[in-house]
């Protein structure tokens, strides 16, 4: 019983460590978002979300991955391909697909002062 709980415990240390490296490299050098973590790698570690950034209008989404109806072991850039912008849509009058990947996040994505950049490029004065 105790070697199973090292067992799980040294799991989520190493699904937390792909998770966290995946994040600096999306964030560093804007991917490549391959490979990535596994969907159920990303939940075990703690990361229920997906920030997902328009290259059209420049919006970011928080997607909670935990609601998606996909196998755990989907793995997370094979997620790029079906994000969709609802404001593009609805103004071009069809799907619009042209989103990027940008972390995964713990929490939900609610404001711009949560003391992270929102995508690489993004390093403003916060003084």
């Amino acid at each position: 019983m105790a070697a199973e709980q090292r067992a799980t415990e040294a799991r989520k240390a190493a699904d937390v460590a792909a998770c966290e490296a995946w994040n600096l490299r999306m964030k560093g050098y804007g991917g490549p978002a391959q490979p990535s973590p596994l969907l159920g790698d990303a939940l075990n570690a703690g990361y229920r979300y997906l920030e997902v950034k328009c290259a059209g209008c420049n919006t970011h989404s928080g997607v909670d991955i935990s609601t998606l109806r996909r196998p755990r072991e989907t793995p997370i850039w094979q997620l790029e391909q079906r994000m969709r912008c609802k404001p593009c849509s609805e103004q071009r009058g069809y799907p619009f697909k042209r989103g990027y990947l940008v972390r995964l996040r713990r929490t939900k994505l609610t404001t711009k002062d949560d003391g992270e950049p929102w995508y690489p490029g993004d390093q403003r004065d916060r003084n």
